[in-house]
């Protein structure tokens, strides 16, 4: 039996170094799991959307696909751009048994990554002194992910014992600049922000340049394309296979985004591992 063609389903973006990003994790995946059918489709900006990679599909003989969300601070519920790409998928091709898994979302495994990064970034511009941090997100997702990145903030400062503060660059949190006057209130003045983002995307571009104005010591690069973040995509990817296994009738749009049951005993989406974090 074929598996269904796994598609990442991106956020479009007029940078093409953004764009190459997400290029390279589905090269990077087809690459270790040649047995699966990996493409990429984006929301918006670029080229090919989600009906139009279903389609291709279609004329090839396809019959089964799971978009996999590549959000980070969404946990359960995909942006209802998403939704409504699903349902015009839906009735582009009632024939197609189109899935919409939970999104990567945000994942202690992610901590391993940002950690790394946030070492490179310290060690390029020299840091001799940091005494707190800022943990930086595109925005605050769904509920459960923004209570899961309220928890990784925690876990962050519980680690590194430092004192952290959560900053969101859509405006619906903390700016990075208050997030550090916040800190600098405490007394701490040798602060750096790790970067939540997945991409340089303009959301990153202006949190990175935010926070340099305001005196941070460092700021991190995004995630990038992280081996840890293709295992959590398949994750997503076996849950979502797996239920359109347990009902043949998926092509449902209403059972496509509720018929999961990939969630861990704590509600959030199971995670792949919880390596110890890097010391930065």
């Amino acid at each position: 039996m074929t598996a269904p063609v796994l598609i990442l389903l991106a956020e479009g973006a007029t940078n093409p170094r953004v764009v190459e990003v997400f290029h390279d994790l589905r090269k990077q995946m087809q690459l270790q799991r040649p047995e699966l059918s990996v493409h990429l489709a984006f929301l918006d900006h670029c080229p090919p959307s989600g009906p139009q990679v279903v389609s291709t599909l279609a004329s090839r003989g396809r019959k089964e696909v799971v978009f996999v969300p590549m959000a980070l601070t969404r946990a359960v519920d995909p942006a209802p751009a998403a939704q409504k790409m699903l349902e015009a998928v839906h009735k582009a091709h009632p024939d197609i048994a189109a899935s919409l898994a939970h999104p990567v979302g945000p994942s202690t495994e992610l901590l391993n990554i940002l950690d790394l990064r946030l070492r490179n970034a310290l060690s390029a511009s020299h840091a001799v002194e940091l005494n707190a941090l800022v943990f930086a997100t595109p925005d605050t997702g769904d509920v459960r992910g923004a209570a899961l990145l309220a928890r990784r903030a925690r876990q962050w400062a519980s680690h590194h014992k430092l004192p952290i503060t959560m900053a969101c660059a859509d405006g619906s949190g903390n700016s990075v600049a208050a997030a550090m006057m916040s800190l600098r209130d405490q007394g701490r003045r040798a602060i750096a922000v790790g970067s939540f983002f997945l991409t340089a995307d303009d959301n990153y571009l202006a949190v990175a340049e935010e926070a340099l104005e305001a005196g941070a010591v460092a700021v991190s690069a995004p995630l990038g394309a992280d081996d840890h973040i293709i295992d959590l995509v398949m994750a997503r990817y076996a849950f979502a296979a797996m239920a359109m296994l347990d009902d043949p009738a998926l092509s449902d749009e209403d059972d496509s985004t509720t018929g999961q049951s990939e969630e861990s005993d704590h509600g959030a989406p199971a995670e792949v591992a919880t390596p110890k974090l890097v010391a930065i």
